[in-house]
């Protein structure tokens, strides 16, 4: 493991994101969990789920690699 001066300011940006969102979400949880989920929006979210597994919505992981120049 690296030390914090052996860290690039990128790498130093990111563990503090990582922690904080961490730590905010040991804090205060998903204010939704637990709560029903109406019927349309149950819906709405299984005929995306549909069309993303049939190729009909989405990009695939590889081709935002691409994109994004993260190859």
């Amino acid at each position: 493991m690296n030390t914090v001066a052996q860290m690039t300011k990128e790498e130093l940006r990111e563990m503090i994101e990582t922690i904080i969102e961490e730590k905010l979400l040991e804090l205060f949880g998903d204010p939704d969990e637990g709560l029903p989920i109406r019927k349309t929006i149950r819906e709405r979210l299984l005929r995306q789920k549909e069309a993303v597994a049939k190729g009909e919505r989405g990009e695939p992981f590889e081709e935002v690699i691409r994109r994004l120049g993260l190859e």
